[in-house]
């Protein structure tokens, strides 16, 4: 997984440099998302674990910060980085009773190509994009085993989303995302339990912009 992400990360590096110095404008974003996830699993398997044991994976609500650079004044390249998000886990099917099990973090990056409809100066201004998505577990903790993996993601984006010009420089955006996010999780305790996670989110993100 650290080759995935050292060639993200070159891949970012090129596109970001190529486009500064074609960039006719500099797009800041801030704003709230939900990250809303539609996840399922292989179900939890291991020595001892009663048929049908499942769990339920939660949403959460973060911060993120957006930075994008126009090529060209309809095509520019944008790298979205958040807060981290706890994402909670609660036991489900025939161990419905454990409760919540298990906690993460998402470090999760993702770089996107967009495609700006209409005209700069616009007011109103639709846009889609497609990129890639790196996404990292961290501080991660279980009632369940006291030491807990979760393997790297890396997937595919698709965005489409409209900004809104209430001056020269501000503006507001709106969005949706969905993300490939697939996670393998062994935790090692009385006994090994193993399950693989397919988040399936959908992110939802809003707030204001301030281009230079």
């Amino acid at each position: 997984m650290n080759n995935k992400f050292h060639g993200m990360a070159v891949a970012c590096g090129l596109l970001l440099a190529a486009s500064a110095v074609q960039a006719q404008e500099t797009i800041i974003k801030v704003g709230v998302t939900r990250y809303q996830t539609h996840a399922k699993t292989t179900g939890i398997t291991g020595i001892g674990v009663p048929a049908g044991a499942d769990a339920d994976v939660g949403s959460a609500t973060t911060v993120i910060f957006v930075g994008e650079r126009l090529i060209t004044p309809n095509i520019g390249v944008e790298l979205v980085l958040g807060v981290p998000p706890t994402i909670k886990s609660r036991a489900a099917g025939s161990v419905y009773f454990l409760g919540e099990v298990l906690e993460a973090k998402n470090v999760a990056p993702t770089l996107l190509l967009n495609y700006h409809f209409g005209r700069e100066g616009d007011s109103w201004r639709p846009y889609v994009g497609a990129g890639i998505n790196y996404t990292r577990f961290t501080g991660i903790k279980s009632s369940l085993a006291e030491h807990v993996e979760m393997s790297d993601s890396v997937g595919p984006t698709v965005q489409a989303g409209i900004d809104y010009l209430f001056s020269k420089n501000w503006g507001a955006f709106a969005s949706v995302a969905a993300v490939k996010v697939k996670s393998d999780l062994v935790a090692q305790g009385s006994t090994v339990l193993k399950t693989t996670i397919d988040f399936r989110p959908i992110v939802y993100s809003a707030g204001l912009s301030y281009r230079f």
